[in-house]
């Protein structure tokens, strides 16, 4: 594991693929706000896991392995979050009119979420993520289950960012 320089940090983070799950340490600046940090310009081409532990889910039992480093291609993200009970602030101002939150459901691979969407208070849900091109969209007050494994219980993240093309959401 790395010791950060002055201008460094490391963060626990998750990431969700289509059939993994796997938290471990990232180095960043400082000045980086890693829940966003996937929209940023200087996003990598592969995400540098430090210590990561991997969950390999859709085999008939989940499977655990544990690494040093781990190089998870980007592409390959469909959900990311600052592992609990660490967070940033959300990425967006409560008061700004013209904006609402709705409740919806995800499904990331085998992965359940119950939560919430900022969208245009002049449109709906379907017409939202419709017209929407952004390669990653916010969701926040997410709490996190796996059907198959109730011994992982439920998580609660105050934001992720998703692929929207990549998951499932259900009103």
């Amino acid at each position: 594991m790395p010791t950060p320089a002055a201008d460094e940090k490391l963060t626990t983070v998750m990431i969700y693929s289509h059939n993994m799950l796997v938290r471990g340490d990232v180095l960043t600046k400082q000045s980086m706000r890693v829940s966003i940090w996937l929209r940023t310009q200087g996003v990598p081409n592969y995400v540098h896991l430090f210590k990561p532990q991997v969950l390999v889910l859709g085999g008939p039992a989940p499977r655990t392995l544990t690494y040093e480093e781990m190089f998870f291609p980007t592409p390959q993200v469909v959900g990311f979050h600052i592992a609990p009970p660490a967070a940033d602030p959300v990425d967006y101002d409560a008061s700004e009119a013209g904006r609402r939150l709705v409740d919806v459901s995800l499904m990331i691979g085998s992965f359940m979420l119950k939560a919430r969407a900022r969208i245009s208070s002049q449109t709906d849900f379907a017409t939202s993520i419709d017209v929407a091109r952004a390669a990653w969209m916010s969701i926040y007050e997410a709490e996190i289950s796996h059907p198959a494994l109730p011994q992982m219980g439920v998580m609660h993240v105050p934001m992720l960012l998703v692929r929207p093309e990549q998951v499932s959401f259900a009103l």
